[in-house]
């Protein structure tokens, strides 16, 4: 989905269109939070269906991606669909005639050989892309909503359900803020933003949680506790939206969670993005079902450990972000291309 989001959206507007991708995930999280309230388990498993049954037959009103039909040598297609995403008034010319330029350069380089990956334009790209990917999980964020309601329980908070629903909702609503966002802010500044929080409030969840430990059966100071891990969570997903707007913060759905995918879509060559952004997405759920697995069994290990390693990755994944992240806003696919050639 991300990589056909980048392939039919206009540069000024790919960023904002491809985080709709993370922020339909996040409501449908929030559903599920909400329905949990109220079903059980299977009756959930079961409506999970529907979302299902409704995407097949939209599936036929979707365009085929220009990109995808230029590469195919249908051009007559390829000059139809781009005119129909962009609308009947505007002029394909330029944008038609860039994208076929790019697909004749790379085309002289179709048949990809293993020593080939040796070369900026393909290492670089798929080290950026997928360790993105891999560093978004391994920051623990299925850990930490999976089991959150276990996580409001331990910290000593009623109605952790009901806890659970409200992280669900607050997590729509910064995605929502970054779709507004990331055609203006840009990606790399984000995300960089974005990773910084999350450490620092992981690192506060872990300090509460060991402090839990440690100090005596006073009443009020297991009060305190409870709101500081509280604080630590809700600012799991909140970062600044703007630098001059005081105390609006928001977290991983305005970077971590939405501008992976994003820069992986942008940023792969045309002629391995199929197999690079399938093994991207794979290695992202695989580590998040390694993350999900083994969540319960560290929390019962160590909370304040637990939270700790993931700040680490998360502290990891700013270092990687001021090191490799490229900023992709503003320029055509075909433009990121062209900066990996050396």
């Amino acid at each position: 989905v991300p990589v056909y989001i980048a392939e039919v959206s206009p540069r000024t507007m790919r960023g904002s269109l491809g985080s709709v991708n993370q922020l339909s995930v996040t409501i449908g999280i929030m559903l599920a939070y909400l329905l949990g309230l109220f079903v059980n388990w299977r009756i959930l498993a079961m409506l999970g269906i529907i979302p299902c049954a409704v995407l097949i037959p939209g599936l036929y009103f979707i365009p085929e991606s220009p990109r995808w039909l230029a590469d195919m040598g249908m051009i007559e297609k390829f000059e139809a669909s781009l005119q129909t995403l962009r609308g009947p008034n505007v002029d394909i010319t330029m944008e038609a005639q860039e994208i076929q330029g790019s697909l004749v350069s790379n085309n002289k380089a179709d048949t990809l050989k293993f020593g080939d990956l040796t070369r900026r334009r393909y290492w670089f790209p798929l080290m950026v892309g997928i360790g993105l990917l891999v560093l978004q999980q391994l920051s623990g964020i299925n850990g930490v909503f999976f089991y959150s309601s276990k996580i409001f329980a331990s910290a000593g908070i009623s109605s952790s359900d009901a806890a659970t629903f409200g992280l669900g909702a607050m997590q729509v609503a910064i995605t929502g803020i970054a779709t507004s966002l990331l055609d203006r802010s840009g990606r790399r500044m984000l995300l960089i933003l974005s990773s910084s929080i999350m450490t620092l409030s992981l690192l506060l969840v872990a300090a509460a949680f060991y402090l839990e430990g440690v100090v005596t059966d006073d009443s009020n100071v297991h009060e305190v506790l409870a709101m500081l891990s509280v604080m630590g969570l809700v600012y799991f997903v909140i970062l600044i939206k703007y630098v001059y707007v005081q105390a609006l913060v928001i977290g991983f759905s305005l970077g971590v969670g939405p501008i992976p995918w994003i820069i992986m879509s942008e940023i792969l060559p045309p002629n391995i993005k199929g197999f690079a952004g399938s093994a991207a997405t794979f290695l992202n759920w695989f580590t998040a079902s390694v993350i999900t697995m083994t969540a319960n069994l560290l929390l019962h290990w160590s909370s304040s450990g637990t939270f700790t390693i993931y700040a680490i990755f998360s502290a990891f994944t700013v270092a990687f972000s001021l090191l490799w992240v490229p900023e992709t806003k503003d320029r055509t696919l075909e433009e990121i291309q062209a900066s990996f050639i050396r």
